[in-house]
């Protein structure tokens, strides 16, 4: 059996462009942003919920690992499922649920008084899109929040190493993960342009255990 360690991803997400992660639109009085972004509840700064994270990286890992399409999330490639998990129905028993290698921290906005010295009015910007009706030519207008071009947050994500067989395989797939993120996009509007972040000073530490990631670092430049 495997002696438990835990290893930690650490680094900085840095927008590239606008992003809106939605904090719910239940309700929104007139004037009001129609559609704001999430925030954290204590300092009412943009955070990035390590859902949408988590969500975002197996979508296109399984996109890019699977060989046809899955009609559950237990159904993804096997490199999938033991990083993030599976539901009860998981496996030839469809007894036991799978538990995720991987946790996924929520992402705080971290330079907030660098955006304002440098010129921002706020940690976010309101976007005007329309909607066009092709038959009417009736615009639709909406007012999306954004957290702005340049701002950066906090990047935290653990793996349990539980198969030391496996590991190797595991943190080529995170690295992937990684890469896919940045070729695609965060949050909604992706086609239009929002979502484009970059990975910075990415680094890896065993802070738990004694797994050895001197490998592991030379591959992620730290």
């Amino acid at each position: 059996m495997t002696k438990l360690s835990k290893i930690r991803f650490s680094g900085v997400i840095e927008l590239e462009s606008g992003l809106h992660i939605g904090g719910g639109d239940a309700f929104a009085a007139i004037g009001a942003i129609d559609s704001p972004i999430v925030k954290d509840s204590v300092t009412n700064l943009p955070i990035i919920p390590g859902s949408s994270l988590k969500g975002k990286m197996r979508t296109l890992l399984a996109r890019s690992y699977n060989e046809e399409v899955a009609k559950t999330p237990n159904d993804d490639n096997e490199r999938i499922t033991r990083l993030f998990g599976a539901s009860s129905g998981y496996g030839k028993d469809g007894k036991c649920p799978l538990q995720a290698r991987l946790i996924f921290r929520d992402s705080i906005l971290s330079n907030g008084k660098e955006l304002l010295d440098n010129g921002a009015n706020s940690y976010t910007e309101t976007k005007f899109e329309n909607t066009i009706n092709r038959v009417t030519a009736v615009a639709n207008p909406r007012q999306i929040e954004r957290a702005i071009r340049t701002s950066q947050f906090n990047f935290e994500l653990i793996y349990d190493v539980v198969e030391e067989s496996e590991v190797k395989e595991d943190l080529e797939t995170i690295l992937d993960g990684f890469k896919l993120l940045e070729l695609d996009y965060l949050g909604g509007n992706g086609s239009r342009g929002y979502g484009k972040i970059k990975f910075n000073n990415l680094s890896a530490e065993t802070v738990f255990g004694d797994y050895d990631v001197t490998e592991l670092n030379e591959k992620l430049g730290a």
